[in-house]
């Protein structure tokens, strides 16, 4: 796989962005930008409209304002591949389904169980690879631990290589060994292959060691910088620390 983003993408522009739910604000003017070659982190508590960001970036739910993706010469670029791992995947761990077989499975119109395309066989066994989980491959998901799971999901969310990764809570849940194993992969993608991070995560201590940038959010944005200046800040102790002294 090439370790440059293939579409020339520079930027993803995030401005004004609102979500509403009947009179309900679920978002509000939000504004920001996030880079190719950087992690940013989304962080807020419980309820402050982090994954609601998300499924916005997405395009998943109706908002207002504009997601836009820029090239390096500030050119709009129409379409960009973005990959995105949920918190968890829910299946039913009794099923046959081997690691293989996930990741054939929405890139085929074909079943699983018919003979397989060894072009995608390929990329599958190098997007496996990237995140250390090629000997995983022809096990079945049931039988993988929590840890593993996420990798593969990453694995499939790299197939093919996306100019933006998005990463939902991705090791929650997920041991503390599995969790260290998941970003040493993501550090090593943001490094060499110039993706674009954006991930929302409860841990502070991932978020201080990972992100190049944090966007501290409660409907809006409360407060960006790197983690050093945002934990720093009167508005990260406001939101989670109000009322303990």
């Amino acid at each position: 796989m090439s370790s440059q983003n293939g579409c020339g993408l520079c930027k993803i522009s995030v401005k004004d962005v609102g979500v509403k739910k009947g009179k309900d604000v679920l978002l509000s003017s939000v504004s920001f930008d996030l880079f190719c070659g950087q992690l940013t982190a989304l962080i807020g508590v419980n309820g402050a409209g982090k994954t609601t960001l998300l499924k916005s970036i997405l395009n998943e739910i109706k908002h207002d304002g504009t997601v836009t993706f820029e090239s390096h010469h500030g050119e709009k670029i129409e379409n960009i591949t973005i990959g995105y791992v949920p918190q968890h995947l829910d299946f039913d761990r009794s099923a046959p389904v081997s690691v293989e077989d996930f990741m054939m499975i929405g890139r085929t119109n074909l079943p699983v169980c018919f003979k397989k395309d060894k072009k995608q066989l390929k990329s599958i066994d190098e997007a496996l690879d990237m995140v250390g989980c090629l000997h995983l491959k022809n096990k079945t998901l049931g039988v993988l631990s929590g840890g593993e799971i996420q990798r593969v999901m990453l694995a499939s969310a790299l197939y093919p290589l996306p100019e933006l990764l998005i990463l939902d809570e991705p090791v929650s849940g997920v041991d503390l060994k599995g969790s260290e194993k998941f970003y040493e992969v993501i550090a090593d993608l943001k490094k060499n292959y110039h993706i674009a991070i954006a991930m929302v995560s409860h841990d502070l201590g991932i978020v201080k060691e990972y992100a190049d940038n944090v966007i501290l959010i409660n409907k809006s944005v409360l407060r960006s910088g790197n983690a050093e200046e945002v934990f720093a800040s009167a508005e990260f102790k406001e939101s989670f620390f109000h009322g303990l002294d």
